[in-house]
């Protein structure tokens, strides 16, 4: 996919040379009747999620009766989580912008929403729209902001750590693995009903913050000096980004983890509670089709997740010594074995 909003000498000279990675568009205008779409992505172009997110937008832009190439133009940028790296994009794109913004995570969002009160930005994976100042409601958003979030309510949270402890009950202190400048709340929307629940398991609880890659291996290190630890991994760019080493550093310490997404389970994960990203995008994408059929932002409610789905990896349990209950196998949607 390519990428016109910039020819690429200037596009780069703003942006610097990370920005050589990024798609590039058609040097060609499109056409009057030609609209654009640009979708702002946290994860890497060849991250396998990123390929299944890419076609979900396009089918449900498609199931819209959008066609690419006759009358739609769809752009997707990747890897634009640290601060500085979204404020150059957000500048960059805004120079000549799209007829909307399709905009992954809260962060990509706000910076959006900061520079335009115009454009239309449809969100997805947004953890608390209205606490993030994104919206005025879920029902009536008022503005150009409108989308879908993740796990919006906090119960979410606490049903990681009844489940965390109902596959490993040995365990007596959980650590939320988060960035608190990407996570809700700053990372309070989570962390909070965590919080709550382990008082009635009588656990401990306590925040990993992680604001950079470099952050993890030393905050997993010092978590698992002591017997009886778990660890729950917060849903956002940073965790997701560096997901395998998350994996990689649990199993060597024969931590037992929750994790937000499936896709954690395919590279070793041991349990995942949450919600079918590419689902989201894809519905996402509808209202990026109604938007520009010419719905406005500020009359599309925001939707919450309906759909959670709970795996299980087989073979990880049993690496950790764990016995999975037959009445979590009952209720899982999938078992990996």
């Amino acid at each position: 996919m390519k990428f016109d909003l910039l020819k690429r000498r200037e596009f780069i000279t703003l942006l610097g040379g990370a920005a050589a990675a990024w798609p590039l568009a058609a040097r060609a205008q499109p056409s009057d009747r030609m609209r654009r779409v640009t979708a702002v992505m946290t994860m890497p172009e060849d991250d396998p999620q990123s390929a299944l997110n890419m076609r979900a937008v396009r089918r449900g832009l498609t199931e819209s009766g959008w066609t690419e190439g006759r009358d739609l133009k769809v752009d997707f940028l990747f890897d634009i989580t640290n601060a500085d790296r979204i404020d150059a994009a957000v500048a960059a794109l805004l120079i000549q912008p799209p007829d909307a913004f399709l905009a992954q995570g809260t962060a990509i969002t706000a910076a959006l929403h900061r520079r335009s009160r115009t454009v239309p930005i449809v969100f997805a994976l947004v953890s608390n729209p209205v606490g993030s100042g994104l919206v005025e409601s879920l029902a009536r958003p008022g503005g150009n902001v409108t989308g879908f979030t993740n796990h919006f309510e906090p119960s979410v949270a606490a049903k990681w750590l009844d489940l965390l402890k109902e596959i490993a009950p040995h365990l007596t202190r959980a650590a939320i693995l988060l960035n608190p400048d990407a996570a809700a709340g700053p990372g309070e929307h989570f962390v909070q009903p965590v919080e709550a629940a382990a008082a009635a398991l009588r656990m401990e609880i306590r925040q990993l913050q992680v604001r950079r890659p470099e952050d993890i291996e030393p905050a997993v290190t010092g978590w698992a000096r002591e017997p009886n630890g778990g660890l729950i991994v917060s849903p956002d760019p940073t965790t997701t980004a560096q997901r395998n080493q998350i994996i990689a550093l649990a199993a060597r310490y024969r931590l037992p983890a929750i994790y937000p997404y499936r896709f954690f389970l395919t590279g070793g994960g041991l349990i995942s509670y949450g919600i079918d990203r590419a689902d989201v995008f894809r519905s996402a994408a509808k209202y990026l089709a109604r938007i520009l059929h010419g719905e406005k932002p500020a009359d599309l409610p925001v939707q919450l997740p309906t759909k959670f789905e709970l795996v299980i990896n087989l073979k990880t349990a049993k690496a950790l010594g764990l016995t999975v209950p037959d009445k979590l196998l009952a209720i899982a949607d999938e078992v990996i074995e």
